[in-house]
Formats: C-alpha cells, structure tokens, sequence
C-alpha cells in the first residue's frame, strides 16, 4: 500500500474526530497488517520452492548402492562363519537328540554342557556381528547422507531455490519434486571407494 496526499488527510480526518482510542489503534493494526499481506502474497510469487525424496535417494543413488554392496562384501566372511557354527551345532543337536539313549550319563552330560557353551558364544558372536554391521551401516548412511545434502545445496544454488524441503513431508505437488535433479548430480559424482 502506497501512502499519498490523500492516504494521510484521511487518517488525520479519523484522528481529528474524538473518538474511542480503541478504534483508532484498531484502524492502525488493520492497516499495517494488509500493508504486510500484500508484501508477502508478493514475495510468496516469486518463491522458488522444491522437495526432494530422501528415501528414493537413499535407494537409488550409486553412492548408497555402492555402500551396501561394500558392507555386504566386508561382513560376508564373519556371516558364513557364524553360519558354520550353527550348522555344527545343530548337527551336535541332532546328535544328541539321536544317540542320548545309547550315550553313556557322562558322555550325555559333556556333549548337553558343549552345546549350552556353543550356543553361548554363537549368541555373543551374533551380538558382536549385529554391532559391527550397525556400526558401519551408521557411518556408511551418515557419509551418504553428507553427500546428498551437499547435492541438495548445489541444485539448490545453481537452480536459484529459495526453499527445499526433504524430510517430513506430508503433501507436495509432484511438480516441485526435484529428487530426479538431485539424483542426476549424485550419480555423477564418484562413488564412495572402498576402505582398505
């Protein structure tokens, strides 16, 4: 709203009359509040506003493919290991189960004591094993997830967004998602290499 000539006679008029302090202090209010409104209805025109689907992302970028498969490959053998364990363990199982009748109570006790101990330490392997991978699984999501908000920052300055939005979005229009955008630019940079 512009003030002019006319503007101020007018608010001089209502100032002039004697009239209820509360009602000029309302006229006051209601005027600088629409002279804010049509500021921001305004500047809401030219906002520049994106979203991005961070699950897509965390599903479809190189960098986080790269990562599974270099988790996969880096806790393969502790897997297969405690997959034998088992595998020997059941097979004591069985045994125990087949053969008791015929064990001496000794050689029955021994082998019952070595199955609760095996199975103990496959537990603690297994707790062990769970931590590791949770670990690394963390550092792993926590790097690719640097690398994509980097990316979100560098489509957000070279498209000139004002606003992107990436976690917690309950509605968007599908015309303001700029995830294909973001994924372009993950899948040209390098992907993570593998620790050695």
């Amino acid at each position: 709203m512009m003030w002019n000539a006319s503007s101020s006679v007018l608010v001089q008029a209502i100032f002039n009359r004697r009239g209820d302090i509360l009602k000029q202090l309302i006229f006051i209010l209601t005027l600088l509040l629409s002279g804010l409104s049509f500021v921001t209805i305004a500047d809401a025109a030219s906002v520049k506003i994106g979203y991005v689907d961070t699950a897509r992302l965390l599903e479809q970028a190189p960098q986080a493919r790269s990562a599974t498969s270099q988790l996969k490959e880096e806790f393969a053998p502790r897997e297969d290991e405690l997959r034998q364990i088992q595998k020997e363990l059941k097979q004591m199982e069985d045994r125990l189960a087949r053969d008791s009748a015929i064990m001496s109570d000794t050689e029955r006790k021994k082998i019952g004591l070595d199955v609760l101990a095996r199975k103990r330490a496959i537990r603690r392997k297994q707790d062990e094993f769970r931590e590791d991978i949770n670990f690394r699984r963390n550092e792993a999501l926590g790097k690719l997830q640097q690398m994509i908000k980097q990316a979100i920052q560098d489509v957000g300055k070279k498209g000139h967004y004002d606003l992107i939005l990436y976690d917690g979005i309950a509605f968007a229009n599908p015309a303001l998602d700029i995830t294909s955008v973001v994924l372009d630019m993950l899948k040209k940079q390098k992907p993570a290499t593998k620790k050695k």
